[in-house]
Order: structure tokens, then sequence, then C-alpha cells
């Protein structure tokens, strides 16, 4: 699977100006409405279900592990709950990690792995922010534009924004929006008078221990051509007896499978 943007593949030889730069061209270009190819509804991760196999779409994971001066980068494919097709690329890695540039350090090592994909996803999910980002250009927006498919974006943390309630001791299922104040800037076509109000993403609490509020919410923002209230729902979906949704949680593990072979 290759680049459908050529023009928007991260160059880690930018400077920091002209990689910021970049992100607002991604930015403008990433749609966050729903242009999906499949029905939300027919998400699942279940290996059994009423849904023909046909309409059920190929949703992938992406995750990266990291060796020396090398990522690793790894991406599964899941139908259902089969994993169709797992792949990997090795890269050198360009520059350091830098807060809201990390698509420049990692999409390269992605892009990579892509072109080792024989399938074209449906969907797929990032680990890190999509619109949750200072210039709404996180690493799943940038990879989800590059490669033009519906994109989201998994993260552990909040990079910027605001949540509309407190997220601590939550139970499971429980969700609130991420509203664009405290740090998230307007597109040039997005309205600055109201734009903080604006949702970006949500808050998940995609599990909790029985008994217990030891485990935070994720940070689900759509990446391209998905919208945040369809986001939030199909991690739902995809989610199973772990934090992180079921594709990104088994390419975290055969990223690590990789890095221990290598």
């Amino acid at each position: 699977m290759n680049p459908a943007r050529p023009e928007f593949v991260p160059d880690a030889s930018l400077s920091r100006a002209e990689m910021e730069e970049l992100q607002w061209d991604v930015a403008s270009a990433a749609e966050f409405t729903d242009d999906l190819s499949f029905d939300p509804a027919n998400v699942s991760t279940a290996q059994s279900s009423l849904v023909p196999e046909e309409e059920r779409p190929l949703v992938a994971g992406v995750d990266q592990a990291f060796l020396d001066d090398d990522a690793v980068s790894a991406i599964v494919v899941l139908r259902g709950g089969e994993v169709v097709e797992r792949v990997h690329a090795v890269t050198e890695l360009s520059i350091p990690y830098i807060p809201g540039l990390l698509s420049f350090r990692e999409g390269g090592p992605i892009v990579d792995a892509f072109a080792e994909l024989d399938c074209e996803p449906d969907l797929v999910l990032f680990d890190g922010s999509g619109r949750i980002h200072f210039r709404q250009a996180g690493l799943a927006t940038h990879m989800g534009v590059v490669l033009d498919v519906p994109a989201i974006g998994v993260a552990k943390n909040l990079l910027c924004g605001r949540a509309r309630e407190s997220v601590g001791k939550r139970p499971e299922g429980w969700r609130t929006p991420i509203e664009a104040a405290d740090g998230v800037k307007p597109r040039p076509t997005d309205d600055a008078s109201t734009f903080s109000d604006t949702v970006v993403g949500y808050a998940y609490q995609s599990r909790q221990y029985p008994n217990s509020k030891q485990i935070n919410p994720l940070y689900v923002s759509p990446g391209h051509r998905v919208s945040a209230e369809t986001t939030v729902e199909l991690v739902e979906r995809l989610g199973g007896d772990y934090k992180l949704p079921e594709p990104t949680r088994l390419a975290d593990a055969y990223a690590d499978d990789c890095k221990r072979e290598y």
C-alpha cells in the first residue's frame, strides 16, 4: 500500500518551522467527518457474527518498537477477530522525539511498513493522537491523509485540549468529549470565534478493574475521514479484554516479537 498523497509524506530533514507548516497543510487536507466504505455497526472483534464476512471491514492496527536507532514498525490487519495479514519494516530513525512532531520521527518508518502490505485496510488505528494535536495534525491525521484512509488516533495521554468532565475514577464504558480549548489551534477554515468548543476527540474508559479505579482512559480522536463521535464508537467496538483496542494491542505485541528477533 503506497502513499496516495506523497507530497505530505513526513520529511525529517525539514526545519521545525517547515515541519509545522507541513502539518498545517495536512490539517487543511484532513476530513473530520465520516467518509467510510463500511457500516460502523459491522465492526467487531468477535470471531462469530451475524454480519456476512464480505461486509466486515479490514481494520489495521499500527504500532512501533524501538531498537537502538531503528524503529520496528508493525501492522496487524483484522477482519472481525481473525488476523488476515501481518507485516513489519525496520527503518533507521532520523530525529529524536519532539512533542507535537511525532509523525516526522515515526511517519517514514510507518510508510515503509505499509509498503509491505498486500491488502488495503478500510480503517487504520494508530498509537498516537489524531485531531487532538496543537495543529490538528497528529500522527493518525498525518498518516491518514498520506494514505487517504479512514484513520483513528488512540493515545494513552492527553497532548492538548480539555476534557469536558473530570476523567478520574470512571467506570468502564464512560466517555466525555475533549474540546479544542487549551492548546488546539484552529485551521484557516475553522470558525475561530467558536472553535474552543469544538469536540476534537473523546476520553474513553475502555477498561477498569473491578472495585477499583486504577486504569486511566484512552484519548481517541479522528485522524482522517471519520468524525469524533464515530471514532469513539469504533474504538468501543474494537475493544477486547485489555485497555487498548485489539488492532493496536496486537500490533504492539507483534512489534515486540519482531524486536526480539532482531
